[in-house]
């Protein structure tokens, strides 16, 4: 078999072969694990780990701000917060303030009523006031303009140096409306009044900012006067009363159903005055509000067919939802009025059961270009004898043969009617309607206070004047409605307009003493409807540095920002104005989202009584549920406060500098000199964290003086690497020292108001001392400062770590102190060290300086503070080092902690309309103008043939894919490392080769030195990055959350109807000039076109 005998040797062979392969392979293997000797690595982070850590005990003087804290144990008392007092208390001192607010603005009420029941209207009054726009304006003979007189203004501190009149208030109004109409005339002259009255208000809260009146005949009075100025249209689109304060104090919440006639009569200009009238009556909802909309001809076409038969809550998000959709109606076919009439009368009856709605007012808006009918038997069915749906119709279009038809409709059943021509009409018309639903509450006399959600109204021109970064204040308004208290106008119910005063939610924080809340603790407050009125996580504004709104902000849940609440226990609880407790596991982001605390927080809620509010307080717990109290005498304190390296948090309240308007220059520093020195008895300051201060001052006062013989020594920090030593404790008083001049600083904003997340703030704790809290007491947290943009500029280390007084978890961490250095200081050391090795002869088996190896300094999440590569300096390591990323998760070495956004803003390509018509561009105003002459003359040819032509001419619209940013839900990674693992070897297999890697802890820091080889590439394993990825919602879930209704609680009050209400003032036809002969054949060509 000689056959056979062959075929054995060539397999022996093969056998051998295979075994020599194995063999070399690994030898090859322990041949990489020999190139990285742990007992090196070791050695390195041993040497590095001991040299930084010198250092920076050394010049931050740590160790003797320890020994001076441990030297006063034994007088100081530790004490454990009560949760739920400390809320209660801080829920008490809110209600105090917004009372005070109420109570100026109910002043403003009770003086603008009594004003108008003394005025008697005259018609031919000449008045001269201060228009808002005019003021200080002159012609060109340099006289003053009519209604333009000579206003002084002034800048003012209080008004973040605006120049305003604190004397005399000014009136703006709207472009749109003539200057000097009898109406506005006679309103502004007995609102003239109000001026006492908001100065009064002025000196007895030196608190307050801007007080104001909207009127209901469209002007707004404004103290203090300030100059308005139009934009590069020559325009001021502000009307107060399609402001969120003034349609919510004016009227009651309501339920809305929008029938919108999309036969084919409506095609053309009047599809787009429909669809313009719509948006506009979505302008006037609020979030107390529920809507939906319907568009019909022989069918019904829900505008969003996933809700259909329901209503949804009119907050900005579904109203902007409910815009897009508009865009696809177009018109064709037959309108049936009355199926769309029994839909929606049964919609609303049905939802009013579900108990989910407003249980207020209800009301059906009909925009149509006709009716043929009045069906009268359809209300007789649905809404008659009670008349509980009100029917609001606007006739769209210049004919008025089905006027008389819509007008009916709506008188019928207690609403109005109104005709809209023009898209310049559509504003005004629409407000009609608020007006007739202010009527019982009018006649009621109850003048119910409201608060609004935060927002920003960047019309006024206080946001416009401002700097971005000040412009952009978040507030809320309290507001109440004027009612005319003259008999013979009581059934008309006439509603005079709004006064109101708006609160900066930074106003909120300074009554809630950050120092009692720990340095993870935070307050935050909810609406009724479950809305952040503040809270830490609240994000407004993206594209930092443009300082733009979100499209949202105003409505963000409280789901959305304590995320891991998934049953909404915490969110369900306040909003049904609780007071308790929960407790819940909590993942907080710090340093702009790139790092993860993982934390067991303590919530304590209650109610803000007045008001809408509920207030929580959340403390970690461990160290930030205790607080201490030290005691010095006042001499000792005063002395160590003169020290010139002295600071406080600017944005937390030691002493209330708001009161009187001689303190408001006072730095809180100067206040609480000046308090305890007796010089400014009226002061009103906060004693216990005063008393406070001035232990952190006593016992920290000797290391200004370590610091400075530092700094005197010429051998030490010879080559300037340490440049900032800093101090901070619970109180918010820090301590700086610079160990080279200001100018020589690497990083000019640390320590500055410029970097907001390393100082005290009303906020929160700066994030190094934050971070350092939660390292092992002793041990130093370094990191690299990641900037704003895309890459990392970073040139300095930061390092901190935390001092308490106990060994133990229960003790209160009362500062933090640390060091900012070079970073080429820093990494020079690590490169030294790693130069070390063992052998005698000073040859080393292995250096971070060969080719064959990669040597890295990370954090504990992750970053790199050194690599060979300069260039991926606080880059994350997954994405460098993507294998040994991932078998370091493996190993347990590292933990992947998901996160979610539900505030993000994600690109995405959308359909780009540009509309080359505007009625406020005054060239398109003028074609505008030309279109309008040209259909007077030739109405029947305009209305029936050319409309489409025309217009379209003129909405020329250019469609293209735009890439924008709209708001969306992203889930992304951070990384944390496992403390207990100490050191971990590891080989990953990469197809054809084994990578061998060591990490290494270095001691006492949250540091980990890694060294790589590097003759494997890895390709096969993708990099490991934190980028966030958007979550997208199939249909049937995007479905799903549109109808979901997180649980609301409703406002106290509701004035749906009286039965004194005149209900015979239901609007008329306006403006209607048109011949007979024009008039009556499109009629007769209307109906047959039906």
């Amino acid at each position: 078999m000689p056959g056979t005998g062959t075929l054995l040797r060539t397999f022996a062979a093969l056998l051998a072969l295979s075994w020599t392969a194995v063999s070399l392979r690994s030898v090859a293997v322990a041949g990489a694990e020999q190139q990285i000797p742990l007992s090196v690595v070791k050695l390195w982070a041993s040497a590095f780990g001991g040299e930084i850590r010198s250092i920076a005990a050394k010049y931050s003087g740590s160790q003797l701000l320890q020994k001076k804290y441990k030297e006063y144990e034994k007088d100081v008392t530790i004490e454990e917060i009560d949760g739920l007092q400390l809320v209660k208390k801080l829920a008490k001192n809110m209600e105090e303030m917004f009372h005070k607010k109420s109570e100026a603005v109910r002043r403003l009420v009770e003086a603008a009523e009594e004003a108008h029941l003394k005025h008697e209207f005259d018609a031919d009054l000449q008045y001269e006031y201060f228009n808002a726009v005019l003021i200080n304006e002159r012609d060109e003979d340099g006289n003053y303009l009519e209604l333009g007189k000579e206003f002084i203004l002034e800048p003012n501190e209080h008004f973040n140096n605006l120049p305003v009149n604190v004397t005399l208030s000014d009136v703006q109004v709207p472009t749109n409306m003539y200057n000097k109409d009898p109406a506005i005339v006679n309103g502004v002259y007995w609102s003239e009044s109000l001026n006492k009255v908001f100065v009064d208000n002025f000196d007895r809260d030196p608190s307050l900012i801007w007080q104001y009146f909207g009127s209901a005949k469209g002007f707004f009075r404004q103290y203090p006067g300030i100059k308005w100025e139009p934009d590069e249209n020559g325009v001021i689109a502000f009307d107060c009363r399609n402001r969120k304060w003034y349609i919510q104090a004016a009227t009651s919440p309501k339920d809305v159903v929008i029938l919108v006639d999309v036969s084919g009569s409506m095609k053309g200009l009047r599809l787009t005055i429909a669809k313009q009238t719509v948006s506009s009556i979505l302008d006037t909802l609020g979030d107390d509000d529920f809507f939906n909309i319907i568009a019909y001809n022989e069918e019904l076409h829900y505008v969003e067919p996933c809700l259909n038969g329901t209503l949804v809550q009119a907050d900005r998000a579904n109203k902007e939802h409910f815009r897009e959709h508009l865009d696809k109606l177009f018109a064709k076919g037959i309108g049936m009025l009355d199926i769309a009439l029994i839909e929606a009368f049964n919609m609303l009856s049905d939802f009013n059961h579900t108990g989910q709605g407003s249980i207020c007012s209800q009301a059906i808006m009909l925009i149509t270009d006709g009716a043929v009918d009045t069906y009268d038997a359809t209300f007789a069915k649905y809404n008659w004898p009670d008349r509980k749906v009100r029917i609001f119709t606007y006739l769209i279009g210049r004919e008025s043969a089905f006027a008389d038809n819509l007008k009916w409709m709506a008188c019928a059943n207690k609403g109005f009617f109104t005709q809209i021509s023009t898209l310049a009409d559509v504003q005004e018309n629409v407000m009609e309607y608020l007006h007739v639903l202010s009527r019982p509450k009018v006649i009621d006399q109850e003048h119910d206070v409201i608060w609004t959600e935060a927002y920003v109204d960047s019309t006024l021109p206080q946001a416009q004047k401002l700097a971005d970064d000040q412009g952009l204040v978040l507030m809320t308004t309290v507001a109440m409605p004027v009612f005319s208290k003259q008999n013979e106008t009581r059934a008309k119910g006439i509603l005079l307009g709004v006064v109101g005063t708006d609160v900066p939610v930074k106003e909120l924080l300074k009554t809630i003493p950050k120092y009692k809340l720990g340095i993870h603790g935070y307050a935050f407050a909810i609406t009724n409807n479950g809305y952040i009125l503040t809270h830490p996580e609240l994000r407004p504004l993206y594209e930092e540095g443009k300082k733009r709104r979100k499209p949202n902000y105003s409505s963000v849940d409280l789901s959305e920002v304590e995320w891991e609440d998934r049953d909404d226990v915490l969110r369900n609880a306040m909003v049904n104005r609780k007071t308790a407790k929960f407790s819940m596991e909590v993942k907080k982001t710090v340093d702009k989202g790139k790092r993860v605390l993982v934390m067991t927080n303590d919530y304590y809620y209650t109610d803000i009584k007045g008001t809408p509010f509920s207030l929580g307080v959340a403390l970690s717990k461990g160290h930030g549920k205790y607080f201490f109290r030290g005691n010095v005498s006042i001499e000792e304190g005063l002395h160590d406060l003169e020290q010139p390296d002295v600071s406080l948090a600017d944005e937390w309240s030691y002493c209330n500098t708001d009161l009187h308007p001689e303190h408001r220059h006072m730095s809180q520093l100067t206040a609480i000199k000046n308090y305890l020195t007796g010089k400014e008895p009226l002061l009103h300051c906060d004693k216990e964290l005063i008393q406070e201060v001035l232990f952190d001052a006593v016992v920290s006062a000797p290391i200004e003086a370590y610091w400075t013989s530092l700094a005197l020594n010429k051998s030490e920090n010879s080559d300037k690497g340490v440049e900032v030593a800093f101090l901070g404790t619970r109180t918010g008083f820090s301590r700086v020292n610079l160990f080279v001049g200001p100018e020589q600083l690497t990083n000019q904003d640390f320590l500055t108001a410029e970097d907001k997340e390393n100082i005290f703030n009303a906020d929160h704790f700066p994030l190094w001392y934050r971070r350092a809290a939660e390292q092992i007491p002793g041990s130093f947290v370094y990191s690299i400062p990641f900037s704003t943009g895309t890459a990392n500029k970073s040139n300095v280390v930061t390092a901190s770590t935390a001092i308490q007084l106990l060994d133990d978890r229960k003790s209160p961490v009362v500062a933090a102190v640390g060091i900012q250095m070079k970073l080429e200081f820093f990494q020079r050391k690590f490169w030294t060290a790693s130069r070390q090795c063992t052998s005698l002869d000073g040859r080393c088996s292995i250096s971070c300086d060969d080719e064959n190896i990669n040597c890295y300094l990370i954090d504990n999440n992750g970053f790199i503070l050194v690599s060979e590569d300069y260039t991926q300096t606080g880059s994350f390591f997954g994405e460098v080092e993507g294998a040994v990323m991932n078998k370091l998760l493996i190993m347990g070495s590292f933990k992947r902690i998901t996160l979610y956004d539900y505030q993000a803003m994600c690109r995405t390509n959308k359909e780009s309309t540009d509309s080359a018509y505007s009625l406020l561009d005054p060239y398109k105003a003028f074609f505008a103008a030309i279109k309008w002459i040209l259909t007077e003359l030739v109405l029947f040819l305009v209305e029936f043939n050319l409309c489409n032509w025309w217009h379209s001419d003129l909405t020329a619209k250019a469609q293209r894919l735009k890439q924008t940013l709209e708001p969306c839900d992203t889930e992304y990674p951070a990384f944390v490392s496992e403390r207990t693992i100490k050191e971990t070897t590891g080989n990953i297999d990469c197809d054809d080769c084994l990578k061998s890697f060591v990490i290494q802890q270095i001691q006492n820091s949250n540091l980990f030195m890694v060294v790589v080889s590097n003759e494997c590439s890895c390709e096969s394993f993708s990099p490991i990055t934190m980028e966030p990825i958007e979550i997208r919602y199939n249909e049937s879930l995007k479905c799903e959350r549109l109808k979901s209704h997180k649980i609301r609680r409703r406002p106290e009050s509701c004035h749906g109807f009286h039965p004194e209400e005149n209900a015979r003032e239901c609007g008329g036809v306006l403006g209607l000039s048109a011949k007979p002969a024009l008039v009556v054949l499109p009629l007769v060509l209307a109906i047959f076109s039906r």
